[in-house]
């Protein structure tokens, strides 16, 4: 069956190469990279929990393993990188942005909450 979550061909064409690579020999898989990665999307897009997984995908704790592993090694990290990229050069920009901006408010520094801690409510 097929999920709205599911990855397109052409989307599957971009990050298919990052599953391919380093292998070493070929052993018999139950699952393919493909059902693995559409089963995590479904998780993500739906907000479902693992246990709740329909049918139609691997087991969850196979999934589950999966993704854990993945992203442990960086590989999901990397795979978002490059989507990311692509994204910005669609858009006409620069494959890496140019400057970042880190909100005051939410980066307090260390030396003043040492002092005497932060209490936004009260005067000093």
């Amino acid at each position: 069956m097929r999920y709205k979550s599911d990855l397109t061909n052409k989307e599957w064409e971009i990050i298919e190469p990052f599953f391919t690579r380093n292998k070493k020999g070929k052993h018999l898989q139950k699952h393919t990279k493909r059902e693995l990665v559409n089963a995590v999307q479904y998780i993500v897009k739906t907000g479902c929990q693992w246990e709740f997984l329909p049918n139609d995908f691997p087991k969850y704790k196979t999934v589950n393993s999966f993704y854990v592993r993945a992203r442990k090694s960086g590989l999901w990290e990397e795979i978002m990188d490059l989507l990311v990229k692509n994204t910005r050069i669609k858009a006409g920009r620069l494959a890496d942005p140019s400057y970042g901006l880190i909100d005051s408010q939410s980066a307090k520094t260390i030396y003043a909450s040492q002092e005497g801690g932060i209490d936004g409510g009260k005067k000093s």
